[in-house]
């Protein structure tokens, strides 16, 4: 149910006559859970969300946060519990076991068959058609999957243990895991060992929901012998990347070699950023202070170099819990909630004698960073190099087999032309009589051609040759940082997303994502926008992102973050999204008026001028239709817009002369080459 991306329709925090009513349904469903463990799911002071969403197939699917993390999702007036969940109380469900090479399907969202079923030496678990069971891995009893029985306990030893098992909803590694903090399931010992089960055959340990090569299960079982391999299987196009990564996570470990636990490491490093932070950088003047504010704009800007603040690292869990702590046990502040889910620090003292006898570490970044509200910061900014870059697709990889390219490795534009290039000349492709075309034998055919092309094209242009290629990529992207080593990322760039929202009659307020993918600071930001148009100014926790933080100004901003942006910052405008909500007029004095027909109108690339190896593609329509194309030559390619069209062959704006209604709709560029992908 989950193998795909679901869509969030809204994300609300839970009342007490819910949550009481959710407690209820949770000790009905499931019995065997004592009060202990029922407080400790459902505790009664803790921050519980219900998000509804809709799953790739269209189901209607409720879902319990606690701490970021799905715990229930409720299908069909059923409660089922989650991976998290299941790792805090195991025995909550029966059990079925199977092999490790099994997840990978079960997380591809395929069933658990009968012959991948491994027996214990006390049987099977007695269960009955349609009753909730879990699938854990063979030696280890922490659930890996949850759904109901396909058959009773009874069917499945009459059937000789074959057909189905368990119609599996939700396992880990899917994209409900995904939506939590994506921790791994906790080793738990298993407590009987595996009995052989006769007639077990290899190969028929599951069965997918769609068709696969045949050739998939082998690959499966040779790449998947365990749960680490299983894990590391997660991001398969950017393995290098992930080396780079773990070899800068050895050294870190390697500085340090201290005999307490991670948690308690956190916990000190918690008190010493407050401390630090009330010391150095709050003012009276400062309260009341958000504590979301105090956290992102005050305590990670103290946090020694090296060093990450994760309070889901720590005993704490959340913020709240911490600074409860420092108002009750240390008498340090007081927190109060000023609105309705809001809280804020109104106080502090000041001739606290653990604050007075602080001393600031000597390892931590300059106050006037973030005392002089990011001046230094955004001076010495600078933003990112990102490069698009091509991984090799299944499809493509015969193609690129003699490069010794594996699926997945990603290429730069000039890399891939280079490849295709040599593979070309090394076997003798290239026209005889005109040499600007290229043969096409059976390989090119398989990975290049379309069926309904395969009698038709015989040649191929060589412009034509490598923009076919790189279509048929997968998209990735390298980010670099100056002075930080490049990171690959799969897909294509997130750009910062700018949205105008409507709160009452007419009050506005502008809301602006995704900055800390361009490393920026959203309290700079906030701080920068908010003495520029005088306007209040907050930061929010992004809703299912993980450790982002969003911007809300009041008011229509659009035009001045902007110009914040694009001329202060430098961020190319292709990656800022949002730009035409502005009122009136655009960051760029574009005027906003609708085009009548018979009208002319010409569409920007938001580049003055486009390095003429680069390749341009203007499409039409929701299915992205080709329009128009600049390689060596400028092609027009749809009837619609016959003798319509102007290509500007420098910087790639399209004209449109003679508007007429039919021509109205969607028009999207993407321009390959040496830089970037709009």
């Amino acid at each position: 149910m989950f193998a795909k991306a679901f869509r969030v329709k809204s994300n609300t925090v839970i009342k007490g006559s819910d949550r009481r009513k959710l407690r209820t349904d949770i000790s009905a469903a499931f019995p065997s859970l004592s009060v202990e463990e029922l407080n400790e799911l459902i505790p009664n002071k803790e921050e519980l969300n219900i998000v509804k969403i809709y799953a790739h197939k269209g189901d209607a699917v409720t879902l319990y946060v606690l701490h970021k993390n799905p715990i229930f999702f409720q299908l069909e007036k059923q409660l089922f519990p989650t991976v998290y969940t299941l790792w805090q109380c195991p025995a909550m469900l029966p059990a079925f076991a199977t092999w490790p090479p099994v997840l990978q399907k079960l997380s591809g969202g395929a069933d658990l068959m009968l012959p991948g079923v491994v027996v214990s030496a006390s049987g099977l678990p007695e269960v009955n058609r349609g009753d909730y069971c879990a699938v854990t891995l063979v030696m280890n009893r922490a659930p890996v999957a949850v759904g109901t029985a396909a058959v009773s306990s009874a069917e499945m030893r009459n059937s000789g243990m074959k057909g189905k098992g368990v119609n599996v909803l939700h396992a880990y590694m899917d994209q409900l895991w995904a939506f939590g903090d994506k921790t791994h399931p906790p080793v738990i010992p298993a407590t009987n060992s595996p009995a052989p089960v006769e007639g077990e055959t290899e190969g028929e340990e599951y069965e997918e929901n769609e068709v696969t090569d045949s050739s998939e299960p082998a690959a499966v079982e040779t790449s998947c012998q365990s749960m680490q391999e299983l894990r590391l299987d997660e991001h398969e196009v950017l393995k290098e990347a992930q080396r780079v990564e773990d070899d800068e996570g050895e050294e870190t470990d390697g500085k340090e070699d201290d005999s307490r636990s991670p948690q308690e490491q956190m916990d000190e490093l918690l008190l010493q950023c407050f401390l630090h932070a009330l010391k150095t950088k709050v003012k009276k003047s400062d309260l009341p202070l958000l504590t979301s504010t105090f956290l992102s704009k005050h305590m990670v800007s103290c946090c020694p170099r090296g060093q990450q603040l994760d309070i889901k690292k720590s005993s704490y869990k959340k913020l709240s819990k911490f600074l409860l702590c420092m108002q009750r046990d240390h008498s340090l502040i007081h927190v109060k909630e000023l609105s309705k889910g809001v809280e804020s620090i109104v106080e502090v003292d000041w001739k606290n004698p653990e604050l007075c006898s602080f001393r600031t570490p000597k390892d931590c970044g300059p106050e006037k960073e973030s005392v002089e509200g990011g001046g230094a910061c955004e001076v010495q900014y600078q933003p990112p190099e990102i490069t698009q870059l091509y991984g090799v697709t299944a499809r493509l990889e015969p193609l690129f087999q003699d490069a010794k390219k594996r699926k997945g490795t990603p290429l730069k534009a000039s890399e891939v032309r280079n490849v295709i290039t040599d593979y070309v000349k090394k076997n003798e492709l290239i026209h005889e009589t005109n040499k600007n075309y290229v043969n096409i034998n059976p390989i090119l055919c398989d990975c290049l051609l379309e069926k309904s092309e395969y009698q038709e094209v015989e040649t191929l242009k060589w412009d034509d040759l490598f923009s076919r290629t790189l279509i048929r990529m997968q998209a990735c992207h390298e980010v670099l940082f100056p002075g930080q080593r490049p990171v690959v990322k799969k897909g294509q760039v997130e750009p910062i997303d700018i949205t105008v929202f409507s709160r009452g009659s007419n009050k506005k307020v502008t809301v602006i994502k995704n900055l800390e993918a361009f490393g920026l600071d959203p309290a700079v930001v906030a701080d920068t926008l908010q003495h520029q148009v005088q306007a209040s100014c907050v930061l929010q926790d992004s809703p299912g992102a993980k450790n982002r933080v969003l911007v809300q100004i009041q008011g229509n901003q659009v035009q001045h973050v902007g110009k914040l942006l694009l001329d202060r910052y430098q961020i190319p405008r292709k990656y800022v999204q949002g730009l035409d909500k502005a009122p009136k007029q655009d960051v760029f004095g574009a005027v906003k008026e609708s085009v009548k027909e018979t009208q002319s109108v010409t569409l920007n690339t938001g580049d003055t001028e486009i390095p003429r190896d680069d390749l341009i593609f203007w499409t039409f329509g929701a299915e992205a239709i080709l329009i128009a194309e600049r390689n060596e030559t400028m092609v027009l390619l749809h009837e619609r817009f016959l003798n319509r069209l102007q290509l500007n062959d420098q910087n790639g704006d399209l004209t449109i002369r003679n508007m007429r209604y039919e021509h109205s709709g969607l028009y999207q560029v993407k321009i390959i080459g040496k830089g970037t992908t709009i």
